[in-house]
């Protein structure tokens, strides 16, 4: 297993229409690269080459899109032990996985939240400690971003907090889906990010989002990140400390230097928070 990612460190997601750039990019121009196991298991040719090829430049992290934690059906066992071959084979530093459901009865192709109860606490950790089991290693779970939530006897806070404590894995603080979250459901951002246990962040994200309205914002990761976003990260370093973070981008790609901007911004809010 890898060792673990830089605690100041800045990467940017591997999208299959980046290969070639990435590839080609100056040394040093990212920390580290962050790509869904799911899409790559089983590449091999040209594609698998140039993914071999960045993983044994680059450290890895993977951000896992399909396992529907907090689903009705079984887990994909065999799907897991192909995961635990691609993290091993390439040296994987940071496995997470959303803290969500994407399958009831067949794939539903989107990120479902989970209604915030002790019951849906007690199965989302059970079924995460049994893929901790599998793949050998700690994960990380993911805040999502939601517009209708199913039911909350608890507050997301503490239906977090709950299966971070139930399940022991650490959390992948996404700050995009923080901000978007507390605009379209009325609450402090900064003081969410507060109340998240520091112990047990391995990893930060940032995105672009798409202004519906005032008080409606989209998840895209289609856009620049907003300056609300960017200073929200900077609250997050001063709550909790540097954390390796992730720019996510996933389509309407500028030219890589545009992107490359975004993780030097990164980089200098972290130099600043140090």
């Amino acid at each position: 297993m890898a060792d673990a990612l830089p605690l100041r460190g800045a990467g940017l997601g591997l999208r299959r229409a980046l290969l070639d750039e990435l590839i080609e990019a100056p040394v040093g121009a990212f920390d580290f690269l962050e790509c869904a196991p799911d899409n790559w298991i089983g590449v091999g040719g040209v594609l698998g080459e140039k993914l071999q090829a960045l993983s044994s430049r680059h450290p890895l992290s993977c951000h896992g899109l399909s396992l529907s934690l907090g689903g009705p059906d079984p887990l994909d066992r065999q799907f897991l032990h192909k995961t635990r071959e691609f993290l091993d084979r390439h040296a994987i530093a940071l496995y997470s996985e959303h803290l969500s459901y994407c399958s009831a009865g067949g794939h539903l192709y989107d990120l479902l939240p989970l209604p915030f109860t002790d019951e849906a606490v007690h199965h989302v950790a059970a079924r995460i400690a049994q893929v901790q089991d599998v793949l050998g290693r700690r994960i990380a779970i993911e805040n999502v971003s939601y517009y209708a939530a199913p039911y909350q006897a608890l507050g997301e806070i503490d239906f977090i907090d709950a299966v971070l404590r139930e399940a022991d894995c650490d959390l992948l603080l996404d700050v995009n889906n923080v901000f978007v979250n507390a605009v379209n459901h009325g609450y402090d951002a900064r003081a969410f990010i507060d109340a998240m246990p520091g112990e047990r962040i391995a990893s930060l994200h940032v995105a672009g989002h798409y202004d519906e309205a005032d008080d409606l914002k989209v998840d895209t990761h289609g856009t620049a990140v907003k300056a609300d976003v960017w200073d929200l990260l900077a609250h997050a370093y001063r709550a909790h400390g540097l954390r390796p973070t992730l720019l996510e981008r996933d389509f309407n790609f500028p030219p890589l230097g545009t992107l490359l901007d975004e993780v030097q911004r990164i980089r200098d809010l972290q130099a600043q928070a140090a």
